[in-house]
């Protein structure tokens, strides 16, 4: 995606987006519910034409080239529709149909791979939402794609099927598929994802890895607990690269090390203090502390006009306090 952008009236519901997808692995797209992600991806798949700016596909553009720029491309953006009194077999059968007939003998590999092969010439109207959203996973892999594109896949479903949807995902990606996962469940693209883009009003906010982001944020590096607070404080003070403060917590401190040795030595001169150490805890953000960071102010304030936050160094999230988890 290239300064993609979409209008609806005076609404820019996509603001200028730059975003390129490596391939392999899975790649979360993450954002508040009216960020732009479901219409970002329904330019990428040729359903709604950008006002300006471009895609492109493993080089072609939806926009130029039709439904051509969407060999090796599949997907489903929102919930998939099918003929609720119809088979799930019979389902894909017609969706091979309208694909060119090259994929029926696909039909039966890809239930499988769902695990609906038990069920697949069952009405697709006594499926639950799970198997729903597992049948228009299969539907996606009919045609054998590269690039998968998910929106929202466990979406409306309980903690088992959304846990069976992120086991059947992540397992595509470890055979190879790359999947551009859209989300607004912080936990579910940090188990699933390798890299990731945060959107906010129509713009990229963050692009790269988890760890890049978690790198972006300035605070403590552990939490103590420890049977004196007031001794911790003024033994930490005494050794080098190591800066202390108190926390609400009866017998807790926050620590800042310079380095991974600046940790050790602390701990040893609290023994030496006769100080004990009850547990050493990262104090390193959540995802959806840095989310939340990104995303809530530029809710408030909305975009700047011909600004990306992400391009600017006044954008890099700061530091709002460890939370307690």
């Amino acid at each position: 995606m290239l300064g993609l952008r979409k209008e609806f009236g005076r609404i820019a519901a996509v603001d200028g987006i730059d975003l390129e997808v490596p391939a392999g692995g899975v790649f979360g797209y993450l954002g508040p519910n009216g960020a732009g992600k479901t219409t970002s991806l329904r330019m990428l798949l040729g359903l709604v034409r950008p006002t300006s700016g471009s895609v492109e596909l493993f080089g072609q553009d939806p926009a130029a080239v039709g439904v051509a720029a969407l060999d090796g491309v599949a997907g489903f953006v929102e919930n998939p529709a099918f003929y609720a009194y119809l088979s799930g077999r019979r389902n894909l059968h017609l969706l091979a149909d309208m694909d060119g007939g090259r994929h029926h003998d696909r039909v039966e590999p890809v239930l499988e791979i769902v695990e609906l092969d038990g069920r697949g010439d069952d009405k697709v109207g006594t499926y639950s939402q799970g198997m729903r959203q597992r049948l228009g996973l299969a539907a996606a892999l009919l045609r054998e794609p590269r690039l998968m594109l998910l929106d929202e896949p466990t979406n409306g479903l309980d903690p088992g099927g959304m846990r069976d949807m992120r086991r059947l995902v992540a397992t595509l990606a470890d055979e190879g598929l790359t999947v551009l996962l859209s989300s607004h469940l912080m936990n579910e693209v940090e188990q699933l994802c390798s890299r990731l883009a945060i959107v906010a009003r129509g713009r990229i906010r963050f692009s790269g890895t988890l760890e890049e982001l978690r790198a972006r944020q300035h605070g403590p590096d552990h939490l103590l607990r420890v049977t004196d607070v007031v001794g911790a404080l003024a033994v930490a003070g005494e050794v080098p690269g190591v800066r202390a403060e108190p926390t609400a917590g009866a017998a807790e401190i926050l620590v800042t090390v310079d380095g991974p040795g600046d940790a050790a030595r602390l701990t040893v001169a609290l023994g030496r203090a006769g100080i004990g150490l009850l547990a050493m805890l990262p104090a390193a953000p959540s995802l959806e502390e840095l989310f939340f960071d990104l995303t809530e102010g530029v809710e408030r304030r909305g975009p700047t006009p011909g600004r990306c936050a992400s391009s600017s160094p006044s954008a890099a999230p700061t530091w709002a306090g460890w939370r307690r988890r």
